[in-house]
């Protein structure tokens, strides 16, 4: 059974969407163990809470430097011996060295049929509205492996979503994390425990 961390800075849907694949036996192999916070507040923590999982807050600015955040953050990775990952709406930026020393067990959802509107700059809303500025007609939503680049790791799993006439980004957002990105991540967090997603 692989330990499951799941990092976030927020409210905590994507979270939540996959406390409940577990609680109905669809993450095989795999169970989450911490909850990871990026700052205190945060409504994600008390989801944890509720599911019995433990919750830390790990914050950035409570540290000298990225390296000394790093170093915590890994730290209670480490105690916990997290064998996968998972980046639900967590909005602070690891770098190249943190990603590497986690090559492969990092996955993350982004709002977006990646290469389109992705990269930096791109998360929340404004992936959204800058899917209604362009008039695509189709987006959806990307799991995909984290690297150095944002957004720029290898695609697990991608579904597509249909722009609907009228839709706000508020609209679309909600649409897409019902449509796609909830089902897209506990099938991928179970693909991965499974053995099933392997390094290229």
């Amino acid at each position: 059974m692989l330990n499951i961390a799941v990092l976030v800075s927020g409210g905590g849907t994507n979270l939540q969407a996959l406390l409940d694949a577990e609680k109905r036996g669809e993450i095989r192999n795999g169970k989450i163990t911490l909850v990871v916070a990026s700052k205190p507040g945060v409504y994600a923590l008390q989801r944890a809470a509720r599911a019995g999982i433990e919750g830390v807050i790990v914050c950035k600015k409570d540290h000298p430097d990225q390296a000394a955040f790093e170093a915590a953050l890994c730290r209670e990775l480490e105690k916990r011996d997290i064998g996968l990952i998972v980046l639900a709406g967590y909005l602070t930026v690891l770098s190249a060295d943190f990603v590497r020393r986690y090559d492969h067990r990092i996955l993350n959802v982004h709002p977006s049929l990646i290469p389109s509107f992705c990269g930096d700059g791109f998360y929340g809303l404004r992936v959204h509205e800058a899917a209604l500025q362009k008039g695509v007609k189709v987006t959806g939503a990307t799991v995909h492996f984290v690297n150095e680049v944002t957004d720029g790791g290898e695609i697990v799993l991608q579904k597509a979503v249909d722009v609907l006439p009228g839709d706000t980004p508020e609209s679309l957002q909600k649409r897409v994390m019902e449509e796609a990105e909830w089902q897209l991540l506990p099938r991928a967090v179970s693909l991965f425990c499974e053995g099933k997603l392997t390094a290229e």
